[in-house]
């Protein structure tokens, strides 16, 4: 057979909507040889300043000036015509050029939307071309950075309940979290999940709570305080088969930046704000009551002091997870790792902006016994790319938001296919 032609023939963007009913890019790459890669970018609704920027429009006559008519203008003129006739199977090279074309650290001149799309959907059409399905092409590119064997996929981490930004506003904490213990098959600890997200609703419904869905398909009920949703979540597991604290554990993604005031952390669950030492006494006291397994954004991103108290006191039996403070950016993960900071860093394509700097993240937290947590956003798309990212990295968790709603169900499905695939 003969040699596949793998150079880059075209480039094209299109505009297309989100899970949140905003616009985002997505772009096809078309090789030479007629094979092609598709992919879309995600965006967030809790951004962290330290993320890479995405290019919005700003036009307040059209989408309420989240258009991304200008990040779609700049891959198929000024992105196309440099990468046209560069090889796909050389990510780095095509990357570098991508970030060598916007020249700025945040991506703000192209857009991270514009760059990553383009670098995850050459990924897409170079895997294509190979034969491989994108997972294997994909871990064979992570070899190159670190040896890795794909011998399990990631265990689930399920957002049941959402607040913050993410809910209908009365809950302080962005995501209440159900996690099956790691020992699970991908399949079984799916099922777990599902089966505790209905067991929620029926506990909703009982104490007629609204049990309407939140952004990422988690519940957003009107509850009083953020114990109550903890303590929601607690019943449902111990009226389920699953041992609390064997088969599933709880954990809280807090956003800690929403709710940090001039005077400290302001929640519903104590009268006044909290010094940052007060409030990591607060979480001692909630993870001595409900074992927590998982901890992220516990405290705001620029708290680094008390995160390192934090890690210091809890990281021994939780793990402390970066977001906002870390951005899936090198600098600010290097910093933590010299600080002992934290223990575990969520790692989002979107927020960094090209594939190789993300893979060069995972390398950096892996080789510095940082646990990997690969993650979707709340803007999110069908796009499954990052299902197969994250067991090309072995990730020791993934976050796709709920077991509901198909742009989060597409990301959980291709697990399965994958876990059966590989393990069959």
């Amino acid at each position: 057979m003969s040699e596949v032609n793998t150079s880059i023939y075209a480039v094209n963007a299109r505009e297309i909507l989100d899970s949140r009913g905003d616009p985002t890019v997505e772009t096809t790459v078309v090789l030479a040889s007629g094979y092609r890669g598709t992919a879309s970018v995600p965006a967030g609704t809790s951004l962290g300043k330290y993320e890479a920027v995405e290019l919005r429009d700003h036009d307040e006559k059209r989408y309420n000036g989240m258009g991304v008519l200008n990040a779609m203008k700049n891959v198929n003129t000024t992105i196309a015509s440099r990468v046209r006739g560069m090889d796909a199977l050389l990510q780095s090279q095509i990357d570098k050029t991508l970030l060598d074309l916007d020249g700025t650290p945040d991506k703000h001149i192209l857009g991270s939307n514009s760059i990553l799309s383009v670098s995850l959907a050459t990924a897409v059409a170079a895997a294509n071309a190979k034969r491989l399905p994108l997972y294997r092409y994909l871990n064979a590119m992570f070899q190159q950075y670190r040896p890795t064997q794909m011998t399990r996929i990631p265990t689930p981490t399920f957002n049941i309940i959402n607040g913050g930004k993410h809910g209908s506003g009365n809950l302080d904490f962005q995501e209440f979290h159900v996690i099956p213990a790691t020992n699970k098959k991908f399949a079984d600890a799916l099922r777990i999940g599902a089966e505790i997200y209905k067991a929620v609703m029926r506990i909703l419904k009982y104490r007629n709570a609204i049990f309407s869905v939140g952004y990422e398909g988690g519940f957003a009920p009107n509850l009083f305080t953020n114990i109550d949703a903890i303590q929601i979540l607690s019943e449902a597991i111990h009226n389920s088969p699953y041992r609390y604290g064997v088969d599933v554990f709880l954990g809280l993604d807090l956003a800690a930046n929403s709710f940090k005031r001039e005077r400290g952390y302001q929640i519903k669950d104590r009268p006044g704000a909290l010094s940052s030492d007060d409030f990591i006494t607060y979480l001692k006291e909630v993870h001595k009551t409900y074992k927590l397994l998982i901890l992220e954004d516990a405290l705001s991103e620029d708290d680094w002091d008390h995160w390192v108290r934090l890690t210091a006191d809890m990281g021994k039996e939780v793990l402390i997870v970066g977001d906002d403070l870390l951005a899936t950016n090198p600098e600010r993960l290097k910093r933590a790792i010299k600080e002992k900071a934290c223990s575990a860093i969520l790692c989002k394509p979107n927020q960094i902006g090209s594939l190789s700097e993300f893979l060069q993240v995972v390398t950096i937290a892996k080789s510095n016994d940082i646990k990997t947590i690969v993650s979707h956003r709340s803007g999110e798309t069908n796009d499954a790319f990052v299902a197969d990212l994250a067991v090309a990295t072995q990730s020791d968790y993934v976050k796709f938001g709920a077991p509901a709603r198909g742009e989060r169900v597409a990301k959980y499905n291709r697990l399965l296919q994958i876990e059966q695939e590989l393990f069959p």
